[in-house]
């Protein structure tokens, strides 16, 4: 398991351990290291309104990142390999990972399945490529005969460790109850191993998308809206009708148009938004409309969770105003973070395109630009959802 952070202790690596593998984690934090070497467990604590619940996590070890000769060693012998780093940091393991396929053959002849547990569009194409170049391959099919890329879909929420979620217990992680692991069916060589709530599915694109343009548009959009309020956390975004209502407005026309992308019925995709709206409200996990919030510009490119989600509507001719506002309130939040907001309104809609590659002379690049006037004229939500109202209702727009 690369990454013993909150996903690699608190998600996967628990999965594993609890599926009856021997889990070795790698990390560059001595502390976590030595703890996980010494103590050969940890505890992973569910929180659920005022009551908790503790899983005991055996049979894990540690290497220090740093000792490249013994972490090729491990993946050399390993059966599953997971990765959990971060994206900017996946292109700084891959001679590593290089290093142990490279001295698999020595010591098995089993493929190599990675599951990639990353925040990342194409986590798999990315990864393999890398591993191409690293591997100075001409042809980088010859990765498929030995390497499985696994895409994963990471839904289970887990904070930022505060110290008083720590207290006592360095390595106890904090998480949600949800614990499903959605996983790229078709992308196992061999035979699929259990791992416990592990889902296979094919085709896996819907699992993305719905993770990226239902759970994460959603979250984006309740923190963006609570900052906006003045609320510090997630729950207490929620806590505002005006918000929940414009969140699950903007989840409807997600659900519409995942629904006609994939042919997959509105009926079943409904229990899940009703589950994410519930689990928006868990005040135990603490999370802050700052994290969920962060980083507004990369969650304004085109393929990711705001402006993807709207142009998948805009593709099956759904109207996403609700999602704009959304859209609205990252762009009013990088700007505001960019020190910006006091930018002539005539540049907000070109600064609105080269992030999101939205022209700024469309219909659409306008409606933003006038829902962001709104944010920075201090519009309450419930005024931004009925302007959202009246857009959708009175505007006949030229589908892209």
């Amino acid at each position: 398991m690369y990454g013993a952070g909150n996903i690699g202790r608190g998600f996967i690596g628990m999965l594993l351990s609890l599926s009856g593998y021997v889990v070795t984690f790698v990390d560059v934090d001595e502390n976590i290291v030595s703890l996980l070497n010494t103590k050969g467990r940890y505890t992973v604590r569910t929180l659920e309104g005022d009551t908790f619940e503790d899983t005991e996590v055996f049979n894990v070890r540690a290497i220090n990142g740093r000792d490249t000769e013994a972490v090729a060693s491990a993946i050399a012998e390993t059966d599953i390999l997971a990765t959990s780093v971060g994206a900017n940091v996946l292109p700084h393991i891959v001679p590593v990972i290089s290093k142990g396929i490279q001295m698999r053959p020595k010591i098995t002849s089993s493929p190599l399945n990675i599951l990639i547990c990353e925040n990342l569009m194409d986590a798999n194409h990315i990864l393999k490529d890398l591993l191409c170049k690293e591997l100075n391959l001409d042809d980088c099919s010859l990765l498929d005969e030995h390497v499985g890329f696994v895409e994963t879909s990471i839904g289970r929420m887990i904070p930022v460790q505060t110290p008083e979620m720590r207290e006592g217990d360095p390595l106890r992680i904090c998480s949600e109850r949800y614990c499903f692991l959605p996983v790229d069916k078709d992308a196992f060589l061999g035979e699929i191993p259990h791992i416990e709530r592990m889902i296979p599915f094919s085709p896996f694109d819907f699992y993305l998308k719905r993770k990226l343009y239902l759970h994460n548009m959603a979250h984006a959009l309740c923190a963006y809206l609570g900052s906006y309020t003045g609320a510090t956390y997630i729950w207490e975004a929620m806590d505002n009708p005006s918000i929940r209502l414009i969140v699950k407005e903007a989840m409807c026309e997600s659900m519409a148009a995942l629904s006609k992308e994939y042919g997959v019925p509105m009926q079943d995709i409904l229990p899940h938004a009703d589950d994410l709206l519930i689990r928006f409200t868990n005040k135990a996990l603490g999370d802050t409309c700052a994290r969920v919030g962060g980083d507004a510009a990369r969650k304004l490119k085109p393929k990711d969770r705001l402006i993807g989600a709207l142009n998948l509507c805009l593709k099956h001719n759904i109207f996403p105003s609700y999602i704009a506002i959304g859209a609205a309130g990252a762009l009013y939040r990088y700007l505001s973070e960019a020190e910006l907001r006091q930018t002539d309104e005539e540049n907000i809609p070109l600064i609105f395109s080269e992030l999101s590659e939205i022209s700024a002379n469309s219909e659409f690049g306008k409606i933003i630009s006038d829902l962001y006037t709104m944010y920075s004229r201090g519009n309450t939500p419930w005024e931004l959802h009925k302007a959202a109202e009246f857009i959708k209702k009175s505007t006949i727009i030229d589908i892209v």
